[in-house]
């Protein structure tokens, strides 16, 4: 029975998800307030991931000052941070070049003003940071996720220094935070909120509609200000990060 009533709620939430995508799409398109600049972009898509994390009976908790006006740098679970980081504090992300393809997260990226990324190419690091600093300048704040993956959440990845380099280079202040899920006895975070490895997106997101509920928690960290070498930071980033995470772990 309770199986049963797991894929009955699986199948509701996925409906009411769909609605919510649906009618954000719409006002995107139709209020013209929602698009002017990177700040209205990034308040849509904020509006747009609180409601869907309330139609997934997601429930967040912040630790501390969320980051205004900086780059945030944090470990990297899944797609599930994406709404977490997002309904928390206008951002704008840099992402793979990848998620531009996928069917809605793509769309719902790229309208948010999310900043594309080839990691196969060097050199776009640089376009990068051409991109970045107008969304600075309108005291936004970047996304950045170093491990450059996603992970089963039991470890932090060493953090890739390069996409670092234009906070290095304009002192920008940089916010290490950690994310944690928490989720009811008998499910498992590992492969039912993270997702990594080679999990396909679409069972995976089925999946999560079942779940009665998720408990998502921010660590945010000290603000640091980017005035090292690029590969030192991004040691004491992730050394902050393991920390915050390590945490929200004892605490749970």
């Amino acid at each position: 029975m309770s199986r049963l009533w797991g894929v009955v709620r699986g199948g509701w939430r996925l409906f009411a998800m769909l609605a919510v995508i649906m009618w954000s799409m719409a006002a995107y398109g139709v209020d013209r307030s929602n698009r002017r600049d990177a700040v209205d972009r990034a308040l849509w898509l904020q509006r747009a991931c609180r409601r869907v994390l309330r139609v997934l009976a997601v429930s967040v908790e912040s630790r501390g000052e969320p980051a205004h006006g900086a780059v945030i740098v944090s470990n990297h679970l899944g797609y599930m941070d994406i709404l977490i980081l997002a309904a928390t504090t206008p951002v704008v992300f840099v992402s793979k070049k990848e998620v531009r393809s996928w069917p809605l997260f793509g769309w719902f990226a790229e309208k948010a003003g999310t900043k594309f990324i080839d990691r196969n190419k060097r050199g776009d690091v640089r376009r990068i940071a051409e991109e970045i600093g107008p969304v600075m300048l309108a005291d936004l704040t970047v996304v950045l996720f170093l491990e450059g993956t996603t992970t089963d959440g039991r470890g932090v990845l060493p953090f890739k220094p390069s996409l670092l380099e234009p906070a290095v280079v304009q002192g920008w202040k940089i916010v290490p935070a950690a994310l944690s899920y928490i989720v009811p006895a008998g499910r498992s975070m590992e492969g039912e909120i993270c997702w990594w490895g080679n999990m396909t997106l679409l069972p995976h997101l089925l999946n999560f509609t079942t779940l009665p509920w998720v408990r998502a928690t921010v660590s945010w960290g000290r603000p640091v200000v980017a005035s090292k070498d690029r590969k030192i930071l991004a040691e004491e980033l992730h050394g902050y990060v393991v920390e915050l995470k390590n945490g929200l772990a004892q605490g749970n």
